[in-house]
């Protein structure tokens, strides 16, 4: 038999290579569901995060925190959920900087940056087996170009996504290290509990932009409360990371063609929603409306929670309304929170509990008769029909709230016989709620509230779901990434009929 030479059994071996890595692209951009997609992203994203805090070390020696702990801490960082059983300062420095890249990674701005990455190179095979087609009809040829202009478009909109992101996030980290700098209580405070100011920084703006919740401190925001110039620089990057996201990101694109005059930069002003970034890129009128209806969210929880709960804060007017703004723009999707919810009215949690459950981008809407505005993100009219058998059984996200909070009444029943002003229903309402919207609200626990003192619970700063069983703390896993990928049931229940 002829023997290969070594060259040859490379190029062989090299060729075999590209071959498989050009069979999973197109695998992941033609035939996979985008659903499957995210959801083994945000997996996988746990997994590492949870090995990366497992092989490192803890600031307390002993004893080790549980594994399912350490993997909730792991998914609530991904899904940027903010949901925590273990005390923040638990971590050390080192963990600190790995949960901040798990975060950001996590963070809705990013992951719609890498599927604008997806959108770009599947646009690009499309447009290569065009070619390859050989087709010389005119209008083909019209399309083609529409499509590499379009293409060329979103690349450029990638880089100023990019751009996007890492000056908010050096200026975000620049002015709360300034901050520090600048008031001795704020730095006092990080000396006490032995947190780096500048990992406290970095973390914090990140955490905050991509609207997950954790803080270094076991107290969240709770200890700088009376700190209204730290509250004030994060409120910014709260609305600009999530909410208002498509907001500012119409406004740099305007800055930008304005600066540039630049064709791609005024394309993107006029196409929106069927550009292949509609999710996020919104018309101009969805802007306004969606700006419109978030302040009016803000004025409405502002109101009464200073009607109902202004005592609650401490510290001068101008602190406690500062410190009242920066807690319901948290309520929609950020969580950092500077009071403690459990003192509080229950008609603001009632309402903080709607705010969690609104998606990010919720807006009125006034459509007159006969006009058609786009509320699926993605340009086209939401017109397709109900064919699939998946399509008529699968529910509404309401429903599927109302199977967790059943579950985790399950898995705590024999708790909420024993200690029911702890384990009631509306706490575990607002935990699972939290987790659905991403948000990271917690009822806490408090040993204080036992019926039947045993003289050996001690008070820690985990959330609520610290103190459930692992069959709950499992069940709130599952919510956490059902919520980060809500958007893929949008449609749910429409098989159902309520006349």
């Amino acid at each position: 038999m002829k023997k290969l030479k070594l060259g040859e059994c490379s190029k062989k071996v090299k060729h075999a290579s590209c071959s498989l890595w050009a069979k999973l692209a197109h695998f992941l951009l033609f035939q996979l569901n985008p659903f499957w997609l995210e959801l083994g992203y945000f997996i996988t994203l746990s997994l590492f995060c949870f090995l990366t805090l497992k092989s490192s070390n803890t600031r307390r020696s002993s004893p080790p925190p549980p594994l399912l702990d350490l993997f909730f801490t792991s998914v609530s960082a991904v899904t940027v959920s903010s949901m925590s059983t273990l005390e923040m300062e638990l971590f050390s420095s080192t963990q600190l900087l790995f949960l901040t890249f798990f975060m950001l990674a996590g963070g809705e701005v990013f992951t719609s940056l890498l599927q604008l990455h997806l959108t770009i190179n599947k646009r690009k095979s499309l447009l290569t087996i065009d070619q390859q087609t050989q087709s010389i009809a005119i209008h083909q040829e019209e399309e083609e170009e529409a499509v590499y202009n379009s293409n060329k478009s979103l690349k450029i909109l990638t880089y100023l996504i990019t751009c996007y992101l890492v000056l908010l996030h050096a200026l975000g980290s620049t002015l709360i290290s300034i901050y520090l700098s600048l008031t001795p209580t704020a730095a006092k405070i990080l000396k006490i509990k032995r947190i780096n100011p500048q990992v406290f920084a970095i973390f914090t703006t990140v955490s905050t932009f991509a609207n997950c919740g954790f803080v270094p401190t076991n107290e969240n925001m709770i200890v700088f409360r009376n700190n209204s110039g730290l509250l004030l620089i994060l409120i910014p990057l709260i609305l600009m990371g999530n909410t208002l996201y498509p907001v500012f990101l119409r406004l740099a694109i305007w800055l930008s063609h304005k600066a540039t005059n630049m064709p791609e930069f005024r394309y993107m002003l006029k196409t929106s929603g069927d550009f292949g970034y509609g999710a996020h890129l919104l018309s101009p009128s969805r802007c306004v409306y969606l700006a419109i209806t978030a302040l009016a969210f803000v004025v409405l929880q502002f109101v009464l929670f200073c009607a109902l709960d202004w005592n609650s804060a401490a510290g001068t007017v101008y602190q406690k309304a500062v410190a009242v703004l920066f807690q319901v723009v948290n309520s929609r999707h950020a969580g950092e929170s500077v009071f403690d919810l459990s003192v509080l009215s229950p008609a603001v949690l009632l309402l903080f509990v709607l705010m969690m459950y609104l998606p990010p981008y919720t807006s009125y809407l006034p459509i007159e008769k006969g006009e058609n505005i786009s509320t699926s993100g993605g340009g086209a009219k939401n017109t397709r029909k109900i064919k699939k058998i998946r399509d008529h059984i699968i529910f509404s996200q309401l429903t599927y709230l109302t199977i967790f909070v059943i579950l985790v009444c399950i898995t705590e029943k024999h708790k909420m016989r024993n200690d029911p002003l702890n384990f009631n229903v509306f706490n575990i309402i607002i935990e699972v709620i939290s987790a659905y919207g991403n948000v990271g609200f917690t009822m806490g626990y408090s040993c204080e509230r036992l019926i039947k003192h045993d003289g050996e619970c001690k008070n820690e700063w985990s959330g609520f779901a610290g103190r459930w069983s692992s069959a709950g703390k499992f069940v709130l896993i599952v919510v956490m990434f059902f919520g980060r990928l809500k958007k893929f049931n949008n449609g749910g229940g429409r098989a159902w009929i309520l006349p």
